[in-house]
């Protein structure tokens, strides 16, 4: 009888390891070889052209489409990625917590940031810009003085801006960039600043093609690089292999145009693997 006994109880325990072991294996989520598994991957939810969720769910724009790619290199196909919505205040720690695995969300590589996390990339270089409507006789910074600019609140953008080129610019901040948009095809401002591949992404929505312009200003460098977890340099350096892959086989450049073509945005070459443009 107590043989009997030993006996049940051990085969609970063997039955609770191998459910666990299974539970496990379904929610992996590193850089290797998928083997069924999942993968996490941070992006934003509300960038148009870059990382927006669509109303049926799926999601779109030049990070996402670089995510893909990457992680396609990494092992996962695209239905076992898993979209997780990091916002700017969020990104550090997401990393931080292992909440994603890696990180592509307009990340822009700065001295600051990598005391905590280790970037991959970068993958674009972007530049602080104004968007302005198309018969706009807004051509330099200067041209601001005395105009309505708008930015997001608590964004240094519009800031800059009135500091350094255009001290009589009149500052309109708003919650949103789309806000921002909606005020400059209304009129109720008359520029907008922020990162250019940002507000080439809004201008290509179909409601506002053909409406506005980038100014080409090139106020500041932006480069954008992968976030991964502090320390893990293995993840960073296959990352890195991915990305020069998806820049010689040309499908870097089909996704810029992809996502940013129709409303002229004139990008800048693929950035070299760490070279950054201070």
């Amino acid at each position: 009888m107590k043989l009997r006994k030993i006996t049940a109880a051990s085969a609970v325990v063997l039955a609770l390891t191998v459910t666990a072991t299974a539970c496990g294996s379904n929610d992996k989520n590193d850089g290797g070889s998928s083997g069924g598994g999942k993968i996490k991957i941070g992006i934003k939810f509300d960038q148009p052209g870059l990382g927006l969720k669509q109303p049926d769910g799926s999601f779109s724009g030049f990070d996402v489409d670089v995510a893909t790619y990457v992680a396609k290199q990494l092992g996962y196909k695209p239905d076992q990625i898993e979209w997780v919505e990091t916002k700017s205040a969020d990104r550090e720690n997401a990393l931080a917590r292992s909440d994603v695995k890696f990180i592509a969300a307009t990340y822009s590589i700065t001295d600051e940031r990598k005391q905590k996390v280790d970037f991959a990339g970068p993958y674009l270089l972007a530049h602080q810009d104004l968007l302005v409507k198309k018969d706009s006789d807004i051509s330099k910074g200067t041209d601001l003085n005395g105009k309505k600019l708008c930015s997001v609140t608590g964004s240094t953008s519009a800031q800059n801006v009135q500091k350094t080129i255009a001290p009589k610019a009149n500052l309109r901040e708003y919650s949103g960039y789309s806000e921002c948009i909606a005020g400059l095809q209304s009129g109720a401002v008359d520029a907008v600043t922020t990162d250019d591949s940002i507000l080439a992404g809004f201008a290509a929505q179909d409601k506002y093609k053909g409406q506005f312009k980038l100014a080409g200003l090139k106020l500041s460098n932006e480069n954008y690089g992968i976030g991964v977890k502090k320390g893990d340099t293995a993840t960073v350096n296959k990352i890195n292999a991915a990305l020069e892959k998806m820049v010689s086989d040309g499908s870097w450049q089909k996704a810029v145009d992809k996502n940013f073509g129709p409303a002229g945005y004139k990008n800048e070459p693929a950035p070299k693997i760490g070279q950054i443009v201070r």
